[in-house]
């Protein structure tokens, strides 16, 4: 036997309210639909009693809980879901009656297609009694499989297996200590010990972990949380253990430590087919580690690939983390088609210069490093922006050739004054 929950309105109830009521009942509980959940009743007769029973004790709870169910009973899911929407209250509908007891219900409750809706209505089928007393193979020729479908639905009858709404795995770990911890070696052997655990419950699954969180009581009663994201799904505890590792002595915690929690997002693993005439590439979680350790040296934000920002500013970009490692692993890049043109290396942070200008042209400058007569020059071409932002910019570009054949970009800050080296083309 199976039960059916309905909402006749779904305006401020949610469907995991349903999932919650439906599980207090039974183990086995299905999301058949948006405004329906479905329960297998099977076993459950010396707890709740008779299905009757347990409709009504359902239907009580739901009401007590603010949001009042119909609730229906039938010998299969499609016929107690039916009966649900078709009938307020509670129905129990005993096994081959359902044919008789749908009857009544109109067509619409079975949610047709617009199109055999259509047809439906031009032969003047309005309920479950007439949609079930055409003819199986007539209703095939004409409608095809889906009015059969529709038709051993407005009987009743039914032979699917349920499917359980299963609840998503959870990766989590806690530990309580008996006494505090404040020395980060000691704090490893416990960090080991939890992504031992987590790792071997995520390799059960076939699963990895894409990000870890680490949660710590600290004796003040005070919490810490850090976040590792990972740029690929990653399940060695090892090295987990060392980029969490390093991740703890870059922000150690405030204090000692009297519990730690470990949780990771679960994600599938990342499947690399390796070469048959190429090296194998170092591990990724080598590349990993390295990243990490430059991270801790030049500070965070300080190391990964170089993102464009949205604007015109000229050099404006930040430091976003690598997400992908395969060009890095293939060990070669991309060759540019076409051809070859000027490339300009970027001297960061610009040099500060002494520019000689005649008839309003650079004639002469001096940097360090560099200097000479101007003999060719190109420009100026004029930009600015942000002039909306508390740092507007605004500046006039110019490509000089000096004496000794070298080519460069420089450029003057007409909001700031000062003339500067942006690059040399190479």
């Amino acid at each position: 036997m199976f039960a059916c929950l309905h909402l006749h309105d779904l305006a401020d109830i949610h469907q995991a309210r349903l999932l919650d009521l439906a599980g207090v009942f039974s183990p086995r509980v299905e999301a058949a639909a948006p405004d329906a959940v479905v329960l297998d009743l099977e076993g459950l007769e010396r707890l709740w009693g008779s299905p009757g029973e347990l409709a009504e004790a359902i239907e009580r709870r739901a009401r007590d809980s603010g949001f009042p169910v119909r609730v229906a009973v039938a010998g299969n899911p499609e016929a107690a879901v039916s009966a649900a929407r078709g009938f307020p209250g509670v129905t129990v509908i005993p096994e081959g009656e359902e044919a008789a007891r749908l009857a009544v219900l109109p067509i619409g409750i079975l949610s047709p297609p617009p199109e055999l809706a259509e047809t439906l209505a031009r032969w003047g089928i309005r309920s479950f009694g007439e949609l079930a007393a055409l003819p199986e193979a007539g209703l095939s020729e004409r409608l095809g499989p889906e009015g059969v479908v529709l038709r051993k639905r407005a009987r009743g009858a039914g032979d699917r297996l349920l499917a359980p709404a299963a609840a998503a795995p959870v990766f989590r770990e806690r530990l309580d200590l008996e006494h505090p911890v404040a020395l980060l070696e000691s704090f490893s052997f416990l960090l080991a010990r939890l992504l031992g655990d987590v790792c071997a419950s995520l390799e059960s699954r076939g699963l990895a972990a894409v990000e870890l969180r680490l949660g710590l009581e600290l004796e003040d009663r005070s919490q810490q949380e850090r976040s590792l994201r990972l740029p690929f799904p990653m399940r060695s505890p090892p090295a987990l253990l060392k980029l969490l590792q390093l991740d703890l002595e870059t922000h150690p915690p405030g204090g000692a430590v009297t519990a730690v929690t470990l949780s990771a997002e679960p994600a599938a693993p990342r499947l690399l087919q390796q070469e048959l005439f190429v090296p194998p590439a170092p591990a990724p979680e080598k590349l990993e580690w390295t990243l990490a350790r430059l991270a801790r040296l030049a500070g965070e934000g300080q190391v990964g690939a170089a993102e464009v920002l949205d604007t015109h500013r000229p050099g404006a970009f930040r430091m976003k983390r690598l997400e992908s490692i395969d060009a890095a692993r293939r060990g070669s890049l991309p060759k540019p088609d076409g051809p070859q043109r000027l490339a300009l290396r970027v001297f960061r942070p610009p040099l500060e210069a002494k520019v000689e200008a005649s008839v309003g042209r650079p004639s002469r400058i001096l940097a360090r490093g560099l200097g000479g007569e101007v003999t060719a020059s190109a420009g100026p071409w004029r930009s600015s922006g942000e002039w909306w932002t508390a740092d507007p910019w605004t500046r006039d570009e110019w490509d000089v050739a000096l004496g000794d054949g070298a080519l460069y970009r420089i450029w003057r800050d007409r909001r700031k004054g000062g003339w500067f080296v942006e690059g040399r083309y190479d």
